[in-house]
C-alpha cells in the first residue's frame, strides 16, 4: 500500500509503485512507459520496471485501485522473465491492460525479449487475474517469432455487443516491415487464435484498438515509420481486418534533449462509439518549430473529421508530446468528456543539460470543441533523471489516462534527482481524481497551414 506524497507540479501526487529489483545489468531504480484501464471503481496500471539501455525491462509492473484511485497495491508479474521465479524469459516490454468484463478478467499484454543473438521480441503473452487485478496468473502465449514488436490489447466490454466477451491484441512483426497482425480470444485470454493480417499485409506500428458498442473493432496505428497514422477495423469479430485508410499525414518536429519520444498513437473511445486518436504535431506551428497535441475523430473507422490542435498554451508551454488520451465511457458524442494527460518543454530548443521536462493535463467536457485551461501535475524535470536507452532519455514510448467515478486518472513516470548512484524515476497518480473542464477554457483549433512532407525512413521499432 502506498500514501500520498507532493511531487512537484500543482498537484498532490500518490506514488503507486516503485522499483525494487537490484540486478546489475539493467537501470535501477526506473519505472517508465505506463498504461492504464478502469471498470467501475477498479483502475488497473502496469509498466517497465528496470529499463536496460538497449530494450525492454528486468519485468513488467502493475499497480491496482480498487477504491477509485484513493488507495493502490502493486507488484511484478510472476513467471515471466529470469528474474522471476519460474520466469524463462529475458526481459519484458510494452505493457498495455485491459478488462474482459463478460469474463471478469483482467489481463496484461507483455511483449516478451531474448538477450541473444540481439535483443528481439521473441513472444507476446497475456498475464491474467481473476480477483480484480490484484494476483496475476503465468503468462499465456498470444503469438510467437523472431522479431515481434508493439503489443496493445483490448476486449469488447457491451452485453448487446454480437461479440461481447472477445479480446484482441495486436502487434507487429518488426522481421517483416513491421506487417501487423492480430489475434482474438473468447475465452478471458486463456487462449488465442491464429495470427491475421490486414486484407492487404499492410504494416504498422503502435496500433490501440478500440471496440464500438455494435461490435465493430477500429484499430488506429502508425504507418511503419510513424509519417502517417492509419486506421483499419473488423466487422466479424476479428475473423477478418480491412486495409487501413490514411487518417492524416504527421508532420513531425524532433523533440529536444535527446528525449525519446516518437509521433505514436493514443486513442480511445466515447460511450456511442466515437472513436478518438491524438499524436504529436508540428503542422500548426511555423516552420514546424515545436510540436501540439492535434486530435481526429471518426464514428466508423472509415472516415476522420479534420485534424485540430488541442490548445495546450500558456507560459512554461513551448513543446508538447508523448499523450496519453482517456474518454469517459459513461459519456458521448457533444457531451463527451476527454481527459488528455501530456509531456511538455517550455523552451523547445532546449538541449540535454538545460531540457526541463513537465507532466500537464487538459480536458474537455465538449468532445474536444473546447478545452480547459491546462494544470500541471509533475516537473520541472531533467531528461538526465531519466534512463538513457539507445534511442534516448525515456519516460515512456506512450502514456495513459483513465476515467473512474466521472474523474480522470492518469499514471506517469515522475524523476526525482538522482542519489546514491541510482536513479529515481517511479509511477505516480493525483491523489484524487482530475475534474475534467475546470478552469478556463479555449477552442481546439484548425489551421490550414500545409504538413510538410515526412522525411521517408526505414520501419521503426520501439523496445
Amino acid at each position: 500500500m502506498v500514501s500520498a506524497v507532493s511531487a512537484s507540479g500543482n498537484v498532490a501526487l500518490v506514488q503507486v509503485s516503485s522499483d525494487d529489483y537490484t540486478n546489475p545489468d539493467s537501470n535501477h531504480r526506473t519505472e517508465v512507459e505506463a498504461d492504464t484501464f478502469s471498470f467501475g471503481s477498479t483502475i488497473v496500471s502496469t509498466f517497465q520496471v528496470g529499463r536496460y539501455f538497449n530494450g525492454g525491462a528486468t519485468n513488467n509492473g502493475w499497480a491496482t485501485s480498487t477504491d477509485g484511485g484513493s488507495t493502490w497495491t502493486r507488484g511484478y508479474l510472476p513467471r515471466t522473465t529470469r528474474h522471476t521465479r519460474l520466469g524463462t524469459y529475458d526481459r519484458l516490454s510494452d505493457p498495455t491492460v485491459t478488462y474482459d468484463r463478460a469474463h471478469n478478467v483482467w489481463l496484461i499484454s507483455s511483449l516478451a525479449l531474448r538477450e541473444t543473438p540481439s535483443i528481439h521480441g521473441v513472444a507476446v503473452i497475456v498475464s491474467r487475474s481473476t480477483n480484480g487485478g490484484t494476483t496475476w496468473s503465468a503468462p499465456v502465449v498470444v503469438a510467437t517469432g523472431v522479431d515481434l514488436d508493439k503489443n496493445w490489447i483490448t476486449c469488447d466490454t457491451t452485453p448487446a455487443s454480437p461479440f461481447y466477451g472477445r479480446c484482441y491484441t495486436e502487434w507487429d512483426d518488426h522481421a517483416a516491415g513491421n506487417r501487423i497482425y492480430m489475434s482474438t480470444s473468447a475465452d478471458g485470454g486463456l487462449t488465442w487464435g491464429p495470427s491475421r493480417t490486414t486484407a492487404n499485409n499492410a504494416t504498422g506500428l503502435g496500433g490501440q484498438p478500440v471496440v464500438q458498442p455494435n461490435g465493430t473493432v477500429v484499430v488506429p496505428i502508425n504507418n511503419a515509420n510513424a509519417s502517417a497514422v492509419l486506421a483499419f477495423r473488423s466487422t466479424d469479430g476479428g475473423a477478418t481486418w480491412s486495409a487501413p485508410v490514411t487518417v492524416s499525414a504527421i508532420a513531425r518536429h524532433v523533440v529536444a534533449g535527446n528525449l525519446r519520444s516518437l509521433p505514436l498513437i493514443s486513442a480511445e473511445i466515447d460511450g456511442a462509439g466515437k472513436v478518438y486518436v491524438v499524436w504529436q504535431d508540428c503542422r500548426f506551428r511555423r516552420y514546424c518549430r515545436t510540436n501540439d497535441i492535434v486530435l481526429s475523430t471518426s464514428t466508423n473507422g472509415l472516415s476522420w473529421a479534420p485534424v485540430t490542435r488541442v490548445p495546450v498554451d500558456g507560459p512554461g508551454v513551448d513543446d508538447r508530446f508523448i499523450p496519453g488520451l482517456g474518454v469517459d465511457p459513461a459519456t458521448s458524442g457533444a457531451g463527451a468528456h476527454l481527459g488528455l494527460t501530456y509531456h511538455s518543454y517550455s523552451a523547445a530548443n532546449c538541449t540535454v543539460d538545460t531540457c526541463q521536462l513537465n507532466v500537464g493535463f487538459i480536458s474537455s467536457t465538449d468532445g474536444g470543441v473546447t478545452w480547459s485551461a491546462p494544470l500541471q501535475l509533475a516537473g520541472p524535470m531533467s531528461v538526465r533523471w531519466l534512463p538513457l536507452t539507445s534511442q534516448g532519455y525515456m519516460t515512456g514510448d506512450y502514456v495513459s489516462t483513465s476515467f473512474s467515478g466521472g474523474t480522470a486518472h492518469p499514471v506517469f513516470a515522475v524523476a526525482n534527482p538522482p542519489s546514491g548512484g541510482l536513479l529515481d524515476v517511479a509511477m505516480y497518480s493525483p491523489a484524487t481524481g482530475l475534474v475534467v473542464g475546470a478552469g478556463a477554457t479555449a477552442s481546439s483549433s484548425q489551421g490550414a497551414a500545409p504538413v510538410p512532407a515526412a522525411a521517408a525512413g526505414p520501419p521503426l521499432t520501439d523496445r
